[in-house]
């Protein structure tokens, strides 16, 4: 395959939902450099991520692969050493591949000592930045707290920020996710309650757009060189705060209206019921947190679109976009009070779908300039995509991964074969519920089957849930426990069923290779179920006669 463009700029926000672009609808907040880029590309909206939590989620992006495949399940759980990640794939394609942001990514530590993999190699650096050499690594989570760091690196951002002038141990904290308090105190993030309050860091000095400026950075760098770059925005993830202007640009006047009915919380389902008890659930149930909170979750994103039109900018006086990829996604969203929940982690559409828009500057997407495409697309369908587009052919990776190229889509071809279905899968072991309903880690498992009109969600060792999103979009009325409905369940039951069986682990081997090995052990010498000579050709005794 001839490559269609030269680079690949892989953007992805953390945390953000399907529905706050005003390109998919939302009547007061305003993106237009992410419109302007769907109105140049494609886009997709039934996007559903692999697990709706960061690192599960990322690892399949990454990999291409679902999560049952690669066994990341939670944030913190290490991706094995071993698994084709994007870098592993672009790299030989010809494509610096580089990472400036988040992935989450917690390294196979005891499984590269146990091969000899030094982390300080080039190697071992690619092992543990799921293939990516990573320009600025940074996950944007550098709380401290009684038992030390939550993450141990420190981030070159720190430092960025005592060279301006911030003083402290973590700036990160103490001027990039604070305010100003009284008597001269700090007005910490993490307490939702300032999240209104300006950070003490200037705008320009704030995590979007020091990104920004680094990803600028790596685009010069690379020059003339074909690159794919990830930039891994931290935000509109909380700690929801953000600097002025844009702290108050938004008021509870500028919300759209929470999706969530008492119904839900008269008989629900047991896993639901202890996600709504969660403590962040029970902070977002309540009308002046989300009045708090959700303007400044908008004015983070206003603000990711307003350094994504410097970006674009930046790229255009470089004749980039011109030959660039350009993909804006999210590794997951946000429940804002919706369902009665905060944070995501379950499968209502504002946790697991996404925003998904791409842009091909290749001719052979001219056609589909500014399309939405309503297929079930998955999070996992961009690695397969960015292979063909850099010139090599996803389908003789299909032994590795099980996403599918979404170039016929960008190219107005509807594919003869496209999925019926699309799954999501969570492990809640880590979680209080886990521990409020007794289930051992091992057992504390999700599993969603989605397809055009239906979602079903199995539990083990509890009832299904079933939602009909043709008569129910905001899934309210849960029928895994309706009769009438018992057809509907064992239908997706069976696909999931036919999912789990599926190959996923035979990695080594791709079936052209099979095919091509298949029979070929007879002329190795291997000569099985022969009663006479006679049977076989004489060629294939030449090493048997003894002459």
């Amino acid at each position: 395959m001839t490559r269609r463009a030269k680079n690949i700029l892989f953007i992805m926000c953390d945390q953000l939902r399907f529905d706050y672009l005003s390109c998919a609808g939302h009547p007061t907040l305003k993106t237009p450099n992410i419109d302007a880029l769907a109105a140049r590309g494609v886009r997709f909206t039934n996007a559903y991520v692999q697990s709706p939590v960061c690192g599960s989620s990322r690892m399949s992006f990454y990999t291409g692969r679902y999560v049952q495949s690669h066994g990341a399940a939670w944030n913190g759980f290490p991706l094995k050493v071993g698994e084709m990640t994007m870098g592993d794939y672009l790299r030989p394609l010809g494509l610096r591949t580089a990472l400036v942001g988040k992935t989450h990514m917690k390294a196979d530590a005891e499984g590269m000592e146990r091969l000899g993999i030094d982390p300080q190699s080039i190697i071992g650096v690619r092992v543990s930045e799921c293939g990516f050499d990573p320009y600025e690594r940074d996950d944007g989570l550098h709380g401290t707290g009684p038992d030390g760091r939550y993450d141990p690196q420190l981030p070159r951002y720190n430092r960025y920020l005592n060279d301006k002038g911030y003083g402290g141990d973590n700036p990160w904290h103490d001027y990039a996710n604070a305010a100003q308090g009284e008597n001269n105190a700090l007005a910490s993030g993490w307490a939702m309650r300032h999240a209104r309050k300006p950070a003490r860091v200037s705008e320009e000095d704030s995590e979007t757009p020091y990104m920004t400026r680094r990803a600028i950075d790596f685009i010069a760098e690379a020059a003339d060189q074909p690159w794919c770059l990830h930039l891994s925005y931290i935000k509109p993830h909380w700690p929801y705060i953000a600097p002025a202007p844009y702290n108050d640009m938004y008021s509870s006047d500028d919300l759209i209206a929470v999706v969530r009915s008492e119904a839900e919380r008269a008989d629900p389902h047991p896993v639901y019921r202890e996600f709504m008890a969660h403590r962040v659930g029970q902070a977002f149930a309540r009308d002046e947190v989300r009045e708090e909170v959700v303007p400044v979750y908008m004015g983070l994103i206003k603000q990711i679109d307003d350094q994504l039109g410097h970006l674009f900018a930046f790229m255009r006086t470089r004749g980039l976009l011109d030959d660039t990829l350009i993909v804006f996604t999210s590794d997951h969203g946000d429940y804002l009070g919706d369902h009665w929940l905060g944070e995501k982690d379950l499968f209502h559409e504002p946790s697991v779908k996404v925003p998904l828009i791409v842009c091909d500057p290749s001719p052979e997407a001219d056609a589909t300039r500014g399309a939405v495409c309503d297929a079930l697309v998955e999070s996992i369908d961009l690695l397969p995509t960015f292979i063909d587009v850099a010139g090599g052919d996803a389908r003789d990776q299909s032994h590795r991964i099980e996403g599918r190229s979404l170039l016929p889509w960008l190219h107005g071809e509807t594919p003869t074969q496209w999925r019926a279905f699309a799954f999501s899968e969570y492990d809640y072991s880590m979680l209080p519920a886990s521990a409020k309903l007794k289930v051992a880690p091992n057992d504390a498992r999700l599993f969603m089957v989605r397809d055009k009109r239906w979602k079903y969600v199995h539990a083990v060792g509890f009832r299904p849930m079933l939602y009909d999103l043709n008569s129910d979009p905001n899934e309210f009325i849960d029928l895994g426990a309706d009769e009438a409905y018992a057809g509907e369940r064992d239908r997706l039951a069976a696909a999931l069923a036919e999912w789990g069986l599926r190959q996923s682990q035979r990695t080594t081997r791709s079936e052209k290779q099979i095919s091509a090995a298949r029979g070929k052990s007879l002329r190795k010498g291997i000569l099985i179920g022969v009663w006479d000579e006679s049977d076989l050709p004489d060629e294939l005794w030449s090493g048997y006669r003894g002459e």
